[in-house]
């Protein structure tokens, strides 16, 4: 089997998630979505109808596509994860609706994590509002690579331009500060359907593509060859039968770059170099295999690998560390403090880990680090220092997002506490002012 660009290239599938405050209208901007790009069964819609239609509404309310839990349609807000999987003839999505209320901004961590675009939404009424700046913070934290700003319900403000604009160069200016350079602003009416699947004759002033349209052109994913190869070890496949007395396989999934029969490699944590002597996928052998291909790598020596290894380009890792700094959402109702013991869960490995310092945490709506000293509560995002037990081979998360990122479990009942990204500090934060001194920076 050989590469060609087009294989490596081509991405037929977009990740995206919404966010946005409460009431903003994310809900209503999805189903419009789904709805006007025909990607709603007749059932479905029907169903919507008699909902909408028992609570007086004369009009379906497309809202009612994602809210599916029951406590979301009594209260008229998202409170999980909607994943909704549609195509046009263009591309394939899997779309992730993120709650807008700051008590389920950790389940947009969740959503935002594997997104490849973030549309965040505000009120064209309102404008800016706090949690509009903490979602497009968890945004620039996750270093999601393409955010849109969607400036809702311009419908109830006349579709005047100058609302737009004022509100997207305020948001562009925040997102900057964060280091998201990559926005683009789309004035739209959910409810009416404006600039989300059709142009819209009301705003002719806005020249720009529909909602749809950005989704369907925006480029995704770069080429596999410029990364450097990461293959985490799933398992050991050794069947021990007549038929394969003397096979040794290592399974999992590719994080990134591309892995070739003959490259060389180091085995890590152990150091121990050797070189791809077979890749088997799908049940057949072939010379190439590259992200996110699962795949069986055999190698050249037999040398100690198991489950938690990671297989690297010879010469582009960084040597095995246990001493992690990194920024963190905290997504537990439970407190984070100095001298917590956790897990720490990397690709295919968990180890022992505590909690050595909290350096700071960050105040979304001014950027300013405040002190750590209380520790991180729900939905803070903050940066860490950890001492693990055993060392990890983790690459910068600005790096390499699959092997930079990592979990942080509680010991004693396996949830899950923080998310973290390994490295510097996502953003370049300015620390707190003179009032803040008080708390223990200088």
């Amino acid at each position: 089997m050989t590469t060609t660009t087009e294989q490596l290239s081509a991405t037929t599938l977009l990740r995206f998630a919404t966010a946005g405050s409460v009431d903003d209208g994310k809900s209503t901007l999805v189903g419009r979505l789904l709805h006007d790009s025909k990607s709603v069964l007749t059932d479905q819609l029907e169903a919507v109808a008699r909902v909408s239609a028992g609570r007086g509404q004369d009009a379906p309310d497309l809202a009612l596509l994602t809210d599916g839990l029951r406590a979301e349609r009594e209260q008229g807000i998202t409170i999980d994860v909607a994943y909704r999987y549609f195509a046009t003839a263009r591309r394939r999505f899997i779309l992730a609706d993120t709650p807008g209320h700051v008590q389920y901004t950790r389940n947009m961590v969740t959503g935002a994590s594997t997104a490849d675009l973030a549309v965040v939404l505000v009120d064209a009424r309102n404008g800016m509002v706090e949690q509009t700046r903490r979602h497009t913070a968890v945004a620039a934290l996750l270093r999601v690579p393409h955010v849109v700003l969607a400036v809702n319900k311009m419908d109830l403000v006349g579709y005047e331009e100058g609302v737009f604009a004022k509100i997207a160069e305020e948001f562009t200016a925040y997102a900057a500060t964060l280091g998201v350079e990559n926005v683009v602003a789309i004035p739209l009416s959910a409810l009416a359907g404006d600039n989300v699947v059709e142009h819209s004759a009301a705003m002719d002033w806005y020249g720009g593509r529909t909602l749809l349209e950005h989704l369907e052109t925006v480029p995704v994913g770069g080429d596999p060859r410029a990364e450097p190869a990461r293959f985490p070890v799933q398992y050991v496949i050794r069947p021990r039968t007549a038929e394969h007395p003397d096979y040794r396989g290592y399974a999992g999934q590719i994080a990134s770059g591309v892995l070739r029969v003959g490259d060389p490699v180091t085995v890590l944590s152990s150091g121990r170099t050797t070189a791809v002597a077979a890749i088997d996928a799908l049940g057949r052998r072939t010379d190439v295999a590259w992200a996110p291909q699962s795949v069986t790598v055999r190698l050249t020596d037999d040398i100690d690998v198991s489950r938690g290894d990671m297989i690297a380009a010879g010469g582009t890792a960084g040597a095995p560390t246990k001493d992690i700094a990194a920024s963190i959402c905290h997504l537990n109702e439970r407190p984070l403090h100095v001298g917590a013991k956790v897990l720490l869960k990397h690709t295919t490995r968990t180890v022992r880990a505590v909690v050595k310092d909290i350096a700071y945490r960050i105040d979304t709506s001014t950027l300013e680090r405040r002190s750590g000293a209380g520790g991180l509560q729900v939905n803070d995002i903050g940066h860490i220092v950890l001492r693990t037990a055993e060392p990890l081979a983790l690459d910068p998360y600005a790096d390499n997002r699959r092997t930079g990122s990592f979990l942080l479990i509680d010991p004693a009942d396996g949830t899950t506490l923080a998310a973290g990204m390994a490295g510097e500090p996502f953003v370049s934060v300015r620390r707190a002012t003179a009032t803040t001194d008080e708390e223990g920076w200088t």
